[in-house]
């Protein structure tokens, strides 16, 4: 299936979102570079629509994303990606939690693999889950966007601009 992708300048450095005609399949922070299978750079429905609307929650004025999603992953992955984003705006929760929400609090690391792996970070949101001890722990983008996003989400966007 063919993908396309846009770039961003984002108060978390360089944005990249990639899409198929089946929706959005990645954000990356931080891009250096472009991985070749994400083919050309074009605007399509979907990129334009990711790239409007991460502008306005960079902004604060958007909560809720409303995007077609098209991430790979074991029925796993996509089982605690989905449950990642039932965590409401503003609020952050355990790994534990998340396994609980799932039905195998045994599971608490396999979350935390699967929550690691995460393709689509902002739109799914990944950095609102913590350590159960309340401290932030790792995240693929680095602590420092982990903790901007949640003070974006705190309601301090004036914190947040860089």
């Amino acid at each position: 299936m063919s993908t396309t992708h846009l770039t961003m300048d984002s108060p978390l450095g360089l944005l990249a979102v990639a899409a198929t005609v089946d929706g959005l399949t990645h954000v990356h922070m931080g891009v250096e570079e472009i991985p070749d299978h994400w083919g050309p750079e074009r605007a399509t429905p979907v990129l334009e629509a990711a790239l409007e609307q991460l502008e306005a929650y960079f902004a604060g004025d958007l909560k809720d994303f409303d995007l077609p999603l098209a991430a790979t992953g074991t029925d796993f992955q996509r089982r605690v990606w989905a449950e990642l984003s039932r965590i409401p705006y503003g609020q952050t929760c355990s790994y534990m939690d998340v396994a609980i929400a799932l039905g195998d609090r045994k599971a608490v690391r396999a979350v935390g693999l699967a929550n690691g792996r995460n393709p689509i970070a902002i739109i799914v949101p990944c950095h609102r889950v913590i350590g159960a001890d309340g401290k932030l722990t790792g995240y693929a983008g680095g602590l420092w966007r982990k903790e901007r996003l949640l003070t974006l989400e705190r309601g301090e966007p004036a914190l947040f601009a860089l």
